[in-house]
């Protein structure tokens, strides 16, 4: 993917006024930034942060004039809140004002293709190749007026040797767990020398079974000044994650489950089964409001038929998620920023990390496994502030899961009928003997399995 890209709304809305003083009294300039990250944001026309942004950077900078004394923070924020430019620009300035004195040459001028391993100074963990990828072209726009300071992204199905070639002289490197280790255990890469770790979508994590990488970069990382984690809750396995990675952390929580997603629409339709829920799609997919839209599949067999059925219908859709090359999702991916594509069908793992501010509806065709994934499709659209809507097709033997949605959002769903669409069956109602938050299969897909790792 290029480095050059647009922002996909890691920011608050620009003022009207981009110039210098748009930052003052309440921007990002009284925060201490770095100039050089302060021309970027402005470059970006962005000029007062978001809230997860202007409670979490001051605590992250460093306390000390000789830009020591830093402190942990685990920090609870939803998606799209502006969390990536909260841990980007702290991290970014204190690496700024800590440059070496001695400038690095361009791996491209090296004379040999024999690399020494390279000896990032921070290092941002993400759960997914495509957050990953997000996450390090957001960094490579922040530091594009900072001279020597150097981005690279390592993820798995990218050529290995390319992945050496641009990790030569980073500073900060984003990667996903399981090619960073691969790389690390092959002397490619050394993590002794890194002063600050941020887990991203720490919860995301733990549901791929990262919990033994993330243990193993703790240990060789040990010697770091600070670490920042990043969930959409605090819950309990979060919190003992931090316990073993983390020492006396500050917690940030932006707000609870039921406080997210204000600017979402977030509507349900009963059907009577797939063919009626297709029907539902097709209803609403012509709707002329929609200028772009994620339609949530269950699996990847549902997924690569749903969209093929798009196509045939006549939509600009196209299929992503994690069975397809990393070539090929980077240019879907591409293609629905730019436009050429209206409608993507992803499950959750291959859609974690997609930030196009023009999706305005998410599509829910296939439930999440788990509620708190509901929160992170929902996401999808309504990015920093925006509006957005998300409906949700259901079955009626799917109503547990629609119960346990409601459960973990604390937001019932306003139930809606399309005239001539119909469910034959009478929409069900919560079992009022069903204890307040759910042990049933959501909870079940958690105990006694551990996930294998789906990005590397």
């Amino acid at each position: 993917m290029s480095d050059n890209f647009e922002p996909r709304g890691d920011f608050a809305p620009a003022m009207t006024d981009a110039s210098p003083e748009a930052f003052a009294p309440n921007g990002f300039a009284k925060m201490g930034l770095a100039p050089e990250l302060l021309r970027a944001v402005e470059d970006l026309g962005f000029a007062q942060p978001t809230t997860v942004q202007e409670r979490t950077i001051p605590m992250a900078l460093p306390t000390g004039d000789d830009g020591t004394g830093h402190i942990d923070l685990m920090v609870s924020s939803q998606t799209g809140s502006g969390k990536t430019a909260a841990f980007l620009l702290p991290v970014l300035h204190t690496l700024i004002a800590n440059a070496p004195a001695t400038s690095k040459p361009h791996p491209a001028r090296a004379k040999t293709r024999k690399f020494a391993a390279a000896a990032p100074r921070a290092l941002v963990l993400c759960p997914t190749r495509e957050l990953a990828q997000q996450v390090a072209h957001d960094a490579i726009d922040l530091v594009k007026h900072t001279r020597g300071l150097r981005v690279a992204h390592v993820v798995g199905g990218m050529p290995y040797q390319l992945q050496i070639q641009r990790l030569q002289n980073a500073d900060l490197v984003v990667a996903t767990p399981g090619r960073l280790l691969d790389l690390q255990r092959s002397s490619q890469i050394r993590l002794d020398e890194v002063q600050f770790l941020v887990v991203d979508e720490a919860d995301r994590m733990l549901d791929l079974g990262f919990a033994d990488d993330l243990a193993e970069v703790n240990q060789l990382t040990i010697a770091r000044h600070q670490t920042m984690m990043f969930s959409a809750t605090l819950a309990p396995r979060i919190q003992q994650l931090a316990a073993r990675v983390m020492r006396e952390p500050k917690r940030v929580q932006i707000d609870s489950p039921q406080e997210r997603h204000a600017n979402i629409k977030q509507v349900l339709f009963w059907a009577d089964g797939s063919q009626h829920k297709r029907k539902l799609l097709d209803h609403w997919l012509r709707d002329k409001s929609i200028d772009q839209a994620i339609v949530f599949a269950s699996t990847q067999i549902e997924c690569d038929a749903l969209a093929e059925d798009l196509q045939q219908t006549g939509f600009d859709a196209v299929a992503l998620h994690g069975a397809l090359s990393q070539g090929l999702r980077n240019r879907r991916l591409m293609a629905l920023r730019q436009g050429r594509v209206q409608i993507l069908v992803a499950t959750d793992v291959a859609a974690r990390g997609i930030d196009v501010p023009t999706i305005t509806h998410v599509f829910n065709f296939g439930l999440p496994m788990k509620a708190e994934d509901y929160t992170h499709r929902i996401g999808r659209t309504g990015r920093a502030g925006r509006d957005g809507i998300a409906v949700t097709f259901a079955e009626f033997r799917d109503r547990r899961r629609i119960f346990d949605i409601e459960g973990f959002t604390k937001q019932p769903f306003k139930a809606e009928v399309i005239p001539g669409l119909e469910p034959r069956e009478r929409a069900p109602r919560p079992d009022v003997k069903r204890a307040p938050k759910s042990r049933g299969r959501f909870e079940a897909t958690r105990a006694g399995r551990k996930t294998t790792p789906r990005a590397r």
